[in-house]
């Protein structure tokens, strides 16, 4: 199994749970998974470019793991934005729940997530 093409879905009860990516993938999750509630995506996504939007998960930390490239993690604090390099393979940042978060991308870069994914937010600019 490849985390790219089957994501793997950490339930309450601390099993997996596998499924296929397709593009109706999130739509899928949110109705197999009752909202999400209480699960953890993990995935791996491959980035050729910054991210085009802004993301928070208001119901638990994020981990973030650099499996190769490099990147910069970009956290909106309340005192500004916080740049988190990532560098090396293996690098990685916990993302606090309710942390608007974004991606600049220097290279071609893979990364491994570990998401609580119940009401994720997406924004332009938070």
């Amino acid at each position: 199994m490849k985390l790219t093409d089957t994501f793997a879905v950490l339930t309450p009860r601390m099993d997996v749970a596998t499924v296929p990516v397709t593009p109706t993938v999130y739509q899928e999750l949110d109705s197999r998974f009752d909202g999400f509630r209480g699960h953890a995506l993990v995935a791996v996504y491959t980035f050729d470019r910054d991210w085009g939007n802004w993301e928070r998960h208001p119901h638990g930390d994020e981990i973030v793991v650099l499996l190769s490239g490099t990147a910069e993690m970009i956290l909106r604090r309340d005192t500004g934005d916080e740049v988190v390099a990532l560098s090396e393979p293996e690098s990685c940042v916990v993302i606090p729940r309710n942390t608007w978060h974004t991606a600049r991308v220097r290279e071609p870069t893979r990364m491994l997530f570990v998401t609580p994914g119940e009401g994720t937010e997406h924004a332009d600019a938070p």
